[in-house]
């Protein structure tokens, strides 16, 4: 029966959208479906998490066709721990919703889309092959595009646009990979892949092979790398994350990029590593860059989701950087810093849809005065703030820490300086947001339509809910730092050795690979 924990994390996203079509009429029917709904998926998250970490790993052949002809879904540490992260930030997002999205983008389908948006990520985390990653891929870019579009304002079909124009090459690139892999070895089963690349690494001639597979492996990197906004593919993201209704703006910030980086993880650990020198020189110029790039952006803006979205773009660096050093220490620091950053980045931009609801605006000339007016609110965002910025004993600190110890380690000196830099330059931004949004008087003169010194309406209560449920688990993250760091290691490890992996997927749990690829 715990098959069945690989299905529903995909299977109940997509009932809830299907009953909220099918009340369409009513808009607090919708509401009240989706939030049993990703109740229901949390519920079913944490179960799969749970048996992961206990038994092992997980795989299932959906409708009884063997690996690898058949769809395969399966679940390691790392893909039951983003399906988890996918489950709990559904339901966060999905509360405070009810008071960001107004009726007419409820009307015209807000909560059908959402929950589809949840299925393809999930999905994404859970198909053990290449072609239906794309499928997944595909289902998550048409459902984000209508939610960024929806209302049908100038700015955000102007963001939507772009948004769905570069995901569409990403697309095309990915699928351009995936005929590559095929036509030369004959699998998309990413076990199956990995398992033939290992034994028969005489595939053609060796110069062929290794052409194909390099190949493959740039054009996997662009299409992944454009999903994650790495440099240089980063400059559609700060063009449309400001765009949409806040809701909209946080799932995307907690989930879509992570798509991408769970993707560059997945595949260059498990079959694209034929030429580990040259993918991991390549890997860290880009971290690098993305950090530097990221931060510095984030320095010049002055409107709050446009310095975030920003420093998505630096953050992910980060998690690219982890996968670069390619040790088990430094893997297991980018899942610490996924996990962080899910959390820390999801609740900054909730509580910047909380100022700009009070005050109209998130532009930092035009508001001020938060930390009198709404000291809660101050709280809950310094705590996150602080903990983007990697300051002890936040959650933060503890991805940070081990990223900057894996790269000493590893005698990257110079990443380590950009490490430290990028800290510090985050810490900047945060401050810069804390002083003029919280600190400074309230000018006098500012929203159009904004009177004042008028009484200070009140932060809806739904909103205050998911806000201060993160920075909860935020706080639990930094006391509960260690058993988080031991799973991480755990399944960093099962990143490096994937012969568990291959056994699930392949069901022969007798078979034995040595440390060559052969099969004893």
């Amino acid at each position: 029966m715990t098959e069945y924990l690989l299905i529903l994390p995909i299977f109940l996203p997509l009932l809830t959208a299907i009953a909220c079509l099918f009340a369409y009429k009513s808009s607090r029917v919708q509401a009240v479906l989706c939030l049993v709904g990703n109740v229901a998926l949390l519920a079913a998250s944490v179960a799969l998490f749970w048996e992961v970490n206990t038994n092992g790993i997980l795989a299932v052949q959906v409708g009884g066709w063997e690996a690898p002809f058949g769809i395969t879904l399966v679940a390691d540490l790392l893909g039951a721990i983003m399906v988890l992260l996918g489950g709990v930030m559904g339901l966060a997002v999905a509360v405070y919703s009810l008071a960001d999205i107004d009726h007419d983008r409820q009307k015209f389908g807000f909560f059908p889309l959402y929950n589809i948006l949840l299925m393809g990520v999930c999905s994404a985390f859970l198909t053990g092959d290449l072609f239906n990653l794309y499928v997944c891929f595909e289902v998550m870019l048409i459902a984000s595009f209508v939610l960024l579009a929806l209302g049908g304002q100038l700015a955000q079909i102007e963001g939507a646009l772009k948004y769905f124009v570069l995901n569409l090459i990403s697309s095309n690139f990915f699928l351009a990979g995936v005929g590559i892999v095929y036509g030369k070895v004959g699998t998309l089963n990413m076990a199956d892949l990995a398992l033939k690349l290992m034994q028969q690494p005489g595939l053609g001639a060796p110069d062929d092979q290794a052409m194909a597979i390099n190949i493959s492996a740039m054009l996997f990197l662009v299409a992944f790398g454009i999903k994650a906004a790495i440099f240089p593919f980063f400059f559609w993201l700060p063009a449309s994350y400001h765009t949409p209704p806040v809701a909209v703006s946080a799932i995307f910030a907690a989930l879509l990029t992570k798509v991408g980086v769970y993707a560059l993880i997945r595949s260059f650990t498990l079959f694209l590593n034929y030429d580990p020198h040259f993918i991991q020189v390549l890997l860290l110029v880009i971290a690098a860059l993305t950090m530097i790039v990221g931060v510095l952006g984030a320095a010049a803006q002055f409107e709050i989701r446009r310095i975030l979205s920003f420093h998505i773009i630096s953050q992910i660096g980060y998690m690219v950087l982890g996968l670069a050093i390619f040790t088990p220490l430094a893997l297991a620091g980018a899942i610490l810093y996924i996990v962080h950053n899910i959390l820390a980045k999801t609740n900054l931009f909730l509580v910047g849809g909380a100022v700009q609801k009070v005050r109209g605006s998130g532009e930092l000339n035009h508001i001020g005065g938060f930390y009198k007016s709404y000291p809660a609110l101050s709280l809950l965002f310094f705590i996150p703030a602080m903990a983007l910025a990697g300051v002890p004993p936040l959650s933060g600190f503890w991805g940070k820490l081990i990223l900057v110890q894996a790269s000493w380690e590893a005698g990257l000196w110079s990443l380590v300086a950009v490490a430290l830099g990028v800290g510090l330059m985050t810490l900047f931004s945060m401050t810069k947001i804390w002083g003029e949004v919280f600190w400074k008087p309230q000018p006098e003169s500012g929203v159009p339509g904004h009177v004042a010194g008028k009484t200070n309406p009140p932060v809806p209560g739904l909103m205050y809910v998911p806000i201060v449920f993160l920075t909860g688990l935020i706080i639990l993250y930094g006391v509960f730092a260690e058993p988080l760091l031991d799973i991480a290691l755990r399944s960093a490890e099962q990143l490096l050795e994937p012969d568990a992996y291959i056994h699930a997927v392949m069901n022969s749990p007798g078979t034995e690979l040595d440390r060559g690829g052969a099969v004893k």
